[in-house]
């Protein structure tokens, strides 16, 4: 056998060039699987960070009605003794707030905005005090000041800010109905704008304190959700774990608990395809190689197939011969893997530390991806070490049906060969 190895690898030696081009077309491939896959992990990480911090949250109660009519925004379906849950909450050292989610007309006057009219908008009333606590828009002000508790006042994506023409100081009117089915004429003052990694957030944002709001709107201190707060590096399983305790806690049979995955599905969803489309473009990738591989061994078979003949004739086995060719065509894999991994650490790396900016296409297209601008790399030595082991694997597959149908021909016909 290290007779055979030693052959195979005279053989890499010998047609150097040959060797490079099928090597290198495999690292191209390998270096493109791994800069792609690594892009849309980070981004799928990014995106389920930003998610959590200014969307869901980790864990939400809510009533348990209200789910099933979430679109509608309802506020007759909403937990009434928010508060005491809240309080019980706090007794627990666990991190909670409550918000309003409502839907109404915001109405432009023509004196800030230069012209009148109107839009839907989704709402969020937060407890100003504790909101902090939950998300993360302490760092994300561009434009005015944060929200005081009970002043007639609103912040504003920065996106819809700029969709409508809003700056500091301008006053909004929304209509939105009551929790007595009444509607009630809002007139709020913009104080500040906010720009955030989250770009769904700097679309639709429309933010307001939530005591104000139980003031226009007759909540008697009922809230729609209450968010909660949990560690960033919770697994799933984490945070199900947790999810349980809280209900525990909370003990009431009109009220449930939902984790950002269930929030989330249908983001997670698009993303379980995403994933099935990153193994078909690995699939792709290196059926072109063993194309590539198989060609260049039935190439390189053919052209040698007098010495193919002349080791026949010399008693070398039809087993051994099979033998070394396979081991040449897995050590083009093995070394165009090889380099295709060290092309594609090398590119994760600045893909990580300086990422690709696609803030055109984020600002004007929705893309599902919870990211601004940059998308950014993140590591997958799993990726990695499959990438070697299917490079080298197909490599060797595919140069066994070339080297069958060379030693398909007599000894004679080999050595007349031209």
């Amino acid at each position: 056998m290290k007779f055979l190895i030693l052959l195979a690898l005279k053989n890499l030696t010998r047609h150097k060039r040959r060797t490079l081009i099928t090597a290198g077309a495999i690292a191209v491939g390998i270096l493109m699987f791994i800069f792609l896959d690594s892009m849309l992990k980070g981004a799928d990480i990014e995106s389920i960070r930003n998610l959590k911090w200014y969307e869901t949250s980790s864990l939400r109660i809510m009533n348990t009605e209200y789910w099933d009519s979430r679109f509608q925004l309802p506020l007759d379906i909403n937990i009434p003794h928010g508060q005491r849950v809240l309080e019980k909450l706090n007794q627990k050292k666990i991190q909670a707030t409550g918000r309003v989610v409502f839907s109404g007309d915001m109405i432009f006057n023509k004196q800030d905005f230069g012209e009148e009219g109107s839009m839907a908008v989704t709402v969020t009333a937060i407890e100003v005090a504790r909101d902090f606590e939950v998300f993360h828009y302490q760092d994300t002000l561009i434009a005015g000041r944060f929200l005081k508790p009970g002043e007639d006042a609103v912040l504003l994506g920065s996106w819809l800010a700029e969709d409508i023409g809003a700056a500091v100081g301008f006053f909004i009117t929304i209509v939105a109905r009551g929790l007595g089915g009444f509607y009630e004429a809002m007139d709020l003052k913009v104080v500040g704008i906010v720009n955030c990694p989250n770009p769904y957030v700097n679309r639709k944002l429309v933010m307001m304190p939530l005591d104000t709001a139980d003031e226009y709107l007759i909540l008697d201190g009922a809230v729609t959700e209450i968010d909660i707060k949990l560690p960033d590096s919770f697994t799933p399983e984490e945070v199900r774990t947790a999810m349980s305790e809280i209900e525990e806690i909370v003990n009431d049979r009109e009220l449930s608990v939902m984790t950002w995955m269930d929030l989330a599905s249908d983001y997670l969803a698009g993303m379980e395809m995403e994933r099935g489309g990153t193994a078909i473009i690995l699939f792709l990738i290196f059926i072109i190689a063993a194309v590539g591989i198989s060609n260049t061994m039935l190439m390189s078979i053919f052209e040698r197939i007098r010495e193919l003949g002349m080791m026949r004739s010399m008693g070398m086995s039809d087993k051994n011969i099979r033998i070394t060719f396979i081991l040449e065509a897995a050590g083009i894999g093995l070394i165009g893997s090889l380099v295709g991994v060290l092309l594609g650490i090398i590119s994760v790396y600045f893909l990580i530390r300086y990422g690709i900016d696609y803030g055109l296409f984020m600002r004007d297209y929705d893309m599902m991806y919870r990211i601004q601008a940059v998308f950014r790399g993140a590591w997958n030595f799993e990726t990695m070490g499959l990438s070697i082991i299917a490079g080298t694997f197909i490599s060797t597959f595919v140069a066994y049906f070339p080297t069958s149908r060379a030693l398909r021909m007599d000894i004679p016909a080999c050595l007349r060969h031209q």
